[in-house]
């Protein structure tokens, strides 16, 4: 499962048997447009996650497909496309405590097998991104990356979603809401799970590579 915002602020979940790969993006090297992810989709999850969402209601979409932010992971993590593959979008126009609360809904997907992946950035400053692999990170987005890890840590839920209240590194790092909204859905659950970083750092400056892994 990978959360995707949507720019119409509607929340809908990839309900087809045979997902489409999309290439939703621009300027990126010809082999990425080339990449076909021919994972299958799953109506009876993306009927659980409607079931799980009640009341919001949950549009079962059967166009989308996979965009870059699900394939591009994916394609690394399961490069034979077997593993069925749901895809769920955000509403942009709420704000992180909603998408916290939404993830809290989805955690029962955990015990019934089905691992869920909030892709993105936590910085992703794109207007600040400098084009060089030795790159040294901004100031503002390695204390904002500091700050999320060390909540994440101590799973100190409340203050990511109070993310704001950072001030002017937050509005650099995440100058626009989606993918803070992502973590917020992803948030490790209340149950105790185990919590790693197995992935950290920042690339061209502006780009936190931060992942969190629960229960894994």
């Amino acid at each position: 499962m990978r959360v995707r915002p949507l720019d119409d602020a509607r929340t809908a979940v990839t309900a087809m048997d045979k997902p489409r790969t999309i290439h939703d993006f621009g300027g990126f090297p010809q082999e990425l447009f080339e990449v076909e992810y021919p994972a299958p989709g799953s109506p009876p999850l993306a009927a659980r996650v409607r079931e799980l969402l009640v009341p919001i209601e949950v549009q079962q979409d059967q166009d989308w497909g996979l965009d870059h932010g699900a394939w591009s992971v994916l394609v690394h993590v399961f490069p034979d496309a077997n593993v069925p593959v749901v895809q769920l979008s955000l509403d942009a126009s709420q704000p992180p405590r909603y998408h916290y609360e939404l993830g809290a809904r989805l955690a029962p997907l955990r015990d019934e097998g089905v691992l869920i992946v909030g892709s993105g950035n936590v910085v992703h400053n794109l207007g600040r991104i400098q084009w060089a692999a030795d790159a040294k990170p901004y100031d503002w987005a390695s204390r904002f990356n500091e700050t999320v890890r060390a909540h994440l840590a101590a799973r100190e839920h409340q203050a990511l979603i109070d993310y704001a209240s950072f001030g002017g590194d937050a509005r650099l790092s995440v100058p626009t809401p989606s993918t803070i909204c992502r973590c917020c859905t992803s948030s490790p659950s209340r149950s105790g799970r185990s919590l790693s970083l197995p992935v950290d750092g920042i690339e061209y400056g502006s780009i936190g590579m931060i992942t969190v892994a629960v229960g894994l």
